[in-house]
């Protein structure tokens, strides 16, 4: 994954001289949450303020979601213009949505779909130098807090993280939307959520390690963080049973917040490790970029980041809650071959290449990587065949 763009935050944040890295906290302006607030739109632009608005949002999306969206923002006498996403975060679709609104004149951005689209509603708004607006649909990933876009290629296959120097304006979750949506999509933003306090904790460990912006972990990311694991391990099932249901409960307001709030902040203040260079190094995998969520792939270097540090105890653990809800624990069930050497030594190399596979509190190096990743999934596979993977198989059944 290559760090690119006109905005470098490790050049602000960095240590020069005697002078050791700063402890830096990031966070959009405001979080807002709950069932129907996407029909509050218009209201909450009032903060920006915006007054014509481009609103990018999928095909699939405007049907479902257009109707009341629009209507809030005439309600709140505020002009749109709706852009299409074509479902890739790549530069080419940036690219086609800035040359579409170069001259219209708009105040804002809104972005209103899955991480993919919330990232490239970021980017595009960078780039006209307006504020964004990010309204996910799904629960599925930590993108709609953050002030950043993982970049693919049209393809799919993960080509660099974008940096920006603001934050989003508003961030906008309706969770009536969220339990409308597949299980899957909380599902996988779970194990993007779980692996927030093992990064941020191994990050902490390593005095050397640094943030995405190249700062200190703040005690208040780790200490949100581990709010964010124990509120998976406390709800999670309740909450994957209230979205099967297409119903909203407290528990599903908690994960929620876990999954997009909770984990934003976690991740961008406290720091990466393995449990993302291995999801990263995972779509360069046909079989599994095809098939699998972002979060899925999450998971399952959590699991690979934890036998690397010799945490087995704890690995143990998360991989029975990532069964129980019906998260990957093994890499066959990422559609990877664990005997295919070639995709082996892909997935190594990549996650070597990781920016901040340097975080993690002990040397690397391309056997600590293969053991951790095999060992994760050797252990993973025996607590299947021991409990079964029902729950796997049932979110999977498509």
């Amino acid at each position: 994954m290559e760090i690119a763009g006109t905005y470098l935050p490790h050049g602000i944040f960095a240590p020069t001289g005697a002078c050791g890295a700063p402890r830096v906290f990031i966070a959009p302006q405001r979080y807002i949450q709950g069932k129907d607030v996407l029909a509050q739109m218009g209201r909450y632009l009032a903060l920006v303020p915006a007054q014509r608005v481009a609103v990018l949002i999928s095909a699939g999306g405007e049907a479902r979601h257009g109707g009341p969206l629009i209507e809030a923002l005439r309600a709140a006498r505020i002009d749109s213009i709706v852009c299409r996403f074509d479902g890739e975060c790549s530069k080419q679709e940036v690219e086609k949505h800035v040359r579409t609104l170069q001259g219209e004149r708009v105040d804002c951005v809104v972005a209103v779909g899955g991480g993919k689209c919330v990232d490239s509603g970021k980017a595009v708004a960078f780039r006209l130098h307006v504020p964004v607006v990010i309204a996910p649909t799904l629960a599925s990933n930590d993108a709609p807090c953050s002030a950043l876009s993982v970049l693919y290629s049209p393809a799919g296959v993960s080509e660099g993280v974008e940096f920006y120097p603001c934050s989003p304006a508003l961030v906008v979750v309706d969770t009536g939307v969220v339990a409308a949506a597949s299980e899957r999509y909380v599902v996988a933003g779970m194990g993007d959520a779980m692996a927030t306090w093992y990064e941020a904790s191994a990050c902490l460990r390593n005095r050397a390690a640094s943030t995405m912006v190249g700062a200190r972990p703040t005690l208040a990311a780790i200490a949100i963080g581990e709010v964010c694991a124990n509120t998976l391990f406390k709800h999670g099932a309740a909450a994957a049973a209230a979205v099967a249901s297409s119903s909203v409960n407290d528990a599903l307001e908690a994960v929620v917040e876990a999954n997009t709030l909770l984990s934003g902040l976690g991740f961008e203040s406290g720091g990466l490790a393995a449990a993302h260079a291995f999801a990263q190094s995972f779509t360069a995998i046909p079989e599994a970029n095809a098939h699998h969520l972002h979060g899925e792939m999450v998971a399952m270097g959590t699991l690979a980041q934890l036998v690397m540090e010799q945490r087995l105890d704890e690995a143990r653990c998360v991989a029975r809650f990532f069964i129980e809800v019906g998260l990957p624990v093994h890499v066959g069930q990422l559609s990877i071959d664990a005997h295919d050497s070639a995709a082996l030594k892909t997935i190594v190399d990549d996650v070597l290449a990781f920016p901040f596979i340097g975080n993690m509190p002990m040397p690397i190096d391309a056997d600590v990587i293969r053991h951790g990743l095999l060992g994760a999934h050797e252990f993973g596979l025996a607590l299947t065949e021991q409990g079964g993977d029902a729950s796997y198989r049932r979110l999977h059944a498509d």
